[in-house]
């Protein structure tokens, strides 16, 4: 066989390669999740996409913890599988996933780290449309200064507002706007105590994290991330007991983040919900959750101006 022969079969061989590769599996895309576990609709998030010609991948969101790569799904006669570690979930084994497509949804069930199996749906999550150049409305106050109204704790309440700020002494209730929102610019401001952890959910279902870092180095699931997905370009937190601000443009899933008057995140896609979304409906207003389960925390001035259409 001569060098063109040999040249034409490798040319041939690598075009099929790349045309196998190209085949999508029904099952690839980003799902939205909800897992019925002990009577709760836990919400959470899957991913799926091929690596290489034959190998499935993913990520995986729980109702709780950042996002955690599968190495493998496994698809045998219509069923899919794969496992998954524990990261915060009580000690035992894998969780375990099966499912498979009923029409243009998935459906199956999850085995526990402890053994139990619960039942999981998921439907394919929307696109969210990104508006070149928004009109922006008027911005809204959605702290007023003197007390807690347009807000509800998720449980018994710790929260004060004591000379204008909002204060969660201790760990206690995360808090819940009553408004919803879906494309906005927020500014909001936040003091932390030393080793503190608290959090800024945008419709409920994205969290930047706030946190006093234990890195040098910018983190995914560090100060100004947003958990598990996007990594900031660089840590500009001030430190503990000194007044910080956010500056975040949301719109579709394409966020901005500014740090302290420094861009650290610019026009990033956020994947999917992160642990500790309110829900998975990706395609609905949200309201704003403050995390308040973590630690200590102040906020000051908080203010969105929405896009209206």
């Amino acid at each position: 066989m001569n060098i063109k022969s040999t040249f034409f079969l490798v040319f041939i061989s690598l075009i099929s390669t790349l045309s196998n590769a190209q085949n999508i599996n029904p099952l690839e895309g980003r799902w939205d999740m909800v897992i019925n576990q002990s009577g709760k609709e836990l919400p959470s998030w899957l991913e799926i996409r091929h690596s290489g010609s034959h190998t499935l991948i993913g990520r995986f969101v729980y109702a709780f913890g950042s996002a955690r790569p599968i190495s493998e799904i496994k698809v045998t006669d219509g069923e899919f599988s794969f496992e998954i570690p524990p990261q915060w979930e009580p000690k035992g084994g894998n969780m375990i996933f099966t499912g498979h497509m009923v029409n243009n949804d998935l459906a199956g069930t999850m085995i526990y780290t402890d053994g139990k199996t619960y039942n999981w749906t998921a439907t394919r999550a929307p696109v969210l449309e990104f508006i070149e150049n928004p009109t922006w409305g008027t911005p809204i106050s959605i702290f007023n200064g003197k007390d807690l109204s347009g807000w509800h704790a998720m449980g018994e309440n710790q929260w004060l507002v004591e000379d204008g700020i909002l204060r969660s002494p201790k760990s206690g209730s995360n808090l819940v706007t009553d408004a919803t929102f879906k494309d906005f610019k927020l500014h909001m401001e936040f003091r932390y105590p030393k080793g503190s952890n608290s959090g800024i959910y945008l419709r409920g279902r994205y969290e930047v994290q706030i946190t006093d870092p234990i890195s040098t180095e910018p983190s995914d699931v560090e100060f100004s991330g947003v958990y598990g997905f996007l990594t900031p370009n660089q840590l500009v937190a001030k430190g503990p007991g000194k007044w910080q601000s956010f500056d975040i443009t949301l719109i579709g899933r394409r966020v901005t983040i500014e740090v302290n008057g420094v861009t650290v995140i610019k026009d990033q896609n956020i994947p999917g919900i992160t642990g500790g979304a309110l829900d998975s409906k990706e395609g609905e207003p949200g309201p704003f959750l403050i995390q308040g389960d973590h630690g200590p925390i102040e906020y000051r001035n908080i203010v969105v101006t929405p896009v209206v259409k």
